[in-house]
């Protein structure tokens, strides 16, 4: 099929930005828990001991014509009393409206919806659960939670949690996420990733570059960030904190890869973006703690061995020197992550 009168207008990134940190500025001036879904979404809390969903309905319409008055751009927005029916709400009515889903009404408007209408729920996932005739969020919601985790694992429990609106994940608080001090990287594969050994691929070269960032700015840390996109644009993410302080890839990658498998992330697949960062950080000029199994020894020789390698890099190109590894597939290995995708905090199940 061909469209000879289309029009293309390519998108302008910056003015995504900018609009962003405008909205962003908005919010904070009613709330300090604002927490980014994304370029153009938002959760915010306002919750206290004397608010109720009204209050956050009210809100909603100042902040709609307020945005409209000032930015000239329209908002949708849901209210409610937990993080995914809020979400669910804003993409009800489009493309300037409020929609309130309370635990009195959720039933007569969440439940009847498709299920992927609700967050996490891709076209993968509903139509696994199509076989098994669950079409709507009510069929979701009615799922016993451990027929849920025999069908997604642990994924499944959280889908049927959100179902009942029975998440709890709070909002963070705007002071935290600035407070966030970490280092990493983001890649979307010119394909996407449809098996672990891919995922295991693309997390090296992802950690190849952490850790180069992490030894230019003298850093090492020892909390480890996933982030993953599935092919359905939906994004998780997960954190472990290790005993001891790395930058180094070889030590990087394997608590990434078992938190893919902790987590249940090996069930997202095939996955189109994965991220990677390394937090809870001090200077790499600090002692560390010796051991009596040679680890810091080898992870020394480790350290300078990488110091040569980025000395080559920087002198002959990031190419110069590659892993095997990177090699396996070829269209894996055409991004630089280093210079070309700096991964930006998702703050959704965290």
């Amino acid at each position: 099929m061909t469209c000879p009168d289309l029009i293309t207008i390519p998108p302008d990134y910056n003015r995504y930005i900018y609009f962003s940190r405008r909205l962003r500025s908005i919010y904070e001036q009613y709330t300090d828990r604002v927490e980014p879904f994304g370029l153009d979404e938002c959760w915010l809390d306002i919750s206290s001991a004397t608010t109720t969903l009204d209050d956050g309905a009210a809100l909603a319409k100042i902040l709609r014509e307020r945005v409209k008055d000032e930015l000239g751009i329209t908002l949708s927005v849901g209210v409610s009393y937990n993080k995914p029916f809020a979400k669910l709400g804003s993409d009800l009515k489009k493309p300037d409206a409020t929609t309130l889903i309370s635990p009195h009404n959720y039933r007569d408007i969440v439940w009847p919806l498709p299920v992927d209408s609700l967050i996490g729920v891709g076209d993968r996932v509903r139509r696994k659960l199509a076989t098994r005739y669950v079409l709507t969020i009510g069929d979701l919601a009615n799922q016993l939670p451990q027929t849920m985790h025999s069908w997604f694992g642990k994924m499944g429990i959280i889908l049927q949690r959100f179902a009942v609106g029975e998440d709890t994940t709070p909002v963070m608080r705007t002071v935290e996420e600035a407070e966030v001090k970490s280092i990493g990287n983001s890649i979307t594969a010119p394909q996407d990733m449809y098996t672990i050994t891919d995922a295991y691929c693309v997390m090296y070269v992802l950690a190849d570059s952490v850790g180069a960032r992490l030894r230019e700015a003298g850093m090492r840390g020892k909390c480890i960030s996933v982030m993953v996109r599935d092919a359905d644009m939906h994004c998780y993410g997960a954190q472990k904190t290790i005993d001891f302080y790395t930058e180094q890839a070889e030590e990087i990658v394997p608590v990434a890869m078992r938190i893919l498998n902790m987590k249940g992330f090996d069930t997202l697949l095939p996955y189109r973006s994965l991220g990677l960062s390394v937090g809870s950080l001090e200077l790499n000029s600090r002692p560390m703690q010796l051991d009596l199994l040679g680890k810091s020894e080898k992870r020394d020789k480790l350290f300078r061995l990488h110091e040569a390698v980025d000395s080559i890099h920087t002198r002959f190109g990031e190419r110069a020197v590659e892993r095997g590894l990177a090699l396996a597939n070829p269209l894996y290995n055409t991004i630089v992550p280093r210079v070309e995708h700096v991964v930006h905090p998702i703050g959704f199940l965290r």
